[in-house]
């Protein structure tokens, strides 16, 4: 019972057990699952003493999910939102999504988008590596070079928290970090999207 207690999931979403669990690890076993998970959908699959329990989550059961970084509720038949979520599912989000940019040339492009339709509160950066080659650096999106910041800091450390709107955002859209008074040789910085997203309601 320690899985309902805890309530520290590994993934909602993972169908195939895994190869080395841990004792005390716990996962969602989504509608799919494969192997000794087979027929345990919508289950608790926990593993204690090189073996495996099941348990059905109870109504309102707040477990953290480890690969998604965030809270959720059980509903009776999905983990949802805990911010808002309606009887079909339609919810509002809280997301934030990292990524560390190595700088090099006149400007880098995050490998992480703001998604369609996403509600974007801000972008916070702070410098891991120092950089080299720029006096400065902006941070914003393609069209508009200092949306989250302009001349932020190159030392290490320096940190910026560029707050707006909130913006919805129509199209997938990159985050770009711009070099000034020069390009990029070197450097590293650490970029989090912190944004609202709006998943509609289900069949």
């Amino acid at each position: 019972m320690d899985a309902l207690t805890q309530a520290t999931l590994q993934s909602l979403t993972l169908a195939t057990p895994p190869g080395a669990p841990s004792d005390g690890q716990c996962w969602y076993v989504p509608t799919g699952a494969t192997g000794v998970w087979a027929g345990r959908s919508g289950t608790i699959a926990a593993y204690e003493a090189g073996a495996w329990d099941f348990f059905t989550p109870p109504v309102g059961l707040r477990a953290y999910v480890q690969d998604e970084r965030r809270v959720r509720v059980f509903d009776g038949g999905a983990f949802v939102s805990p911010l808002a979520s309606s009887l079909h599912r339609a919810a509002v989000e809280a997301v934030v999504l990292e990524e560390d940019v190595t700088l090099s040339g006149a400007s880098r492009d995050t490998t992480i988008l703001i998604p369609d339709r996403a509600l974007v509160l801000g972008v916070s950066t702070r410098t891991l590596q120092a950089v080299t080659g720029a006096a400065s650096y902006d941070c914003g999106l393609p069209a508009e070079r200092t949306k989250f910041g302009g001349t932020l800091g190159i030392a290490v450390g320096a940190t910026n928290v560029g707050v707006i709107g909130p913006t919805a955002f129509y199209a997938a859209t990159a985050i770009r970090i711009s070099a000034n008074g020069g390009s990029f040789t070197g450097g590293k910085v650490r970029v989090a999207l912190h944004m609202l997203t709006l998943p509609a309601p289900a069949a």
